[in-house]
């Protein structure tokens, strides 16, 4: 099914991209690999994270990731057949080994997963702590982690920010580092060390490179405290994200 589902959706996606001239520019796409499994490991700066590392994937060796996303967006009367059509993982947040599972039986099966290892939205836009998960799936399945940054896409749709989903000319960087092969003997937390450490040159680069600037003072948000922006520090965002979580744990032990 997923192969009648997705094709569809990367055409619509590539015809939005050019009525709305976003700018790609994909660097990298020689990494990925031609054919096997690969655990494809992206920042999340943007609710659209998972088209545009998507598209990263598919621009040479035509791959089609399988991503791994909350259960709650497949439950959507909309976006739920849709990912169950593109054989999409759902995690359940409070049980997620059988995702864990599902997602090791499709690397070994010669699938491209895809998996965001900050789990939620960065509001900094910078690099937060990485969850494990993504070392260990490559280990149990011997696969290679393939590290993927983005940046610019949080100009388009973002946490804590409305929609602009019809800006037009925003550049998008997509850039794919080298695959990372691991060794029996590699420990997940240091290999997840390891994949921080080049993504986080790798984000630095594409910062760096991005061929925008903010227009002025009130467009500043999207661009780092550390680059001169207004977005918040990593560690006033990552006290909002504990706030918010403690919001909803309220909110479910109230219910």
């Amino acid at each position: 099914m997923a192969e009648f589902v997705y094709p569809p959706v990367i055409r619509a996606a590539l015809t939005a991209f050019k009525a709305l001239d976003v700018r790609l520019d994909i660097r990298g796409a020689e990494h990925v690999p031609a054919t096997g499994g690969a655990v494809l490991v992206s920042n999340h700066i943007s609710y659209l994270d998972f088209i545009f590392a998507g598209m990263g994937a598919y621009k040479n060796a035509k791959r089609k990731t399988r991503f791994m996303a909350k259960d709650d967006v497949f439950k959507h009367w909309l976006s739920g057949p849709l990912m169950r059509g593109m054989k999409h993982i759902s995690v359940d947040r409070t049980d997620g080994q059988p995702a864990y599972d599902a997602a090791v039986k499709a690397l070994r099966e010669g699938e491209v997963v895809g998996v965001f290892p900050e789990a939620t939205i960065s509001r900094s836009f910078m690099l937060k702590k990485f969850k494990t998960g993504a070392a260990r799936m490559a280990a149990d399945s011997g696969t290679p982690l393939l590290p993927v940054v983005l940046w610019g896409t949080q100009q388009l749709w973002t946490k804590g920010r409305p929609k602009t989903l019809t800006k037009r000319h925003v550049p998008v960087t997509i850039m794919i580092g080298e695959p990372i092969h691991l060794e029996p003997t590699d420990k997940p937390v240091m290999v997840t060390r390891k994949l921080r450490a080049v993504m986080s040159e790798m984000l630095d680069r594409a910062q760096r490179e991005y061929p925008a600037k903010p227009t002025g003072p009130s467009d500043s948000w999207w661009l780092p405290a550390g680059l001169g922006g207004t977005a918040p520090t990593l560690e006033v965002a990552e006290a909002e994200d504990e706030r918010e979580a403690a919001a909803k744990a309220a909110r479910r032990a109230a219910n």
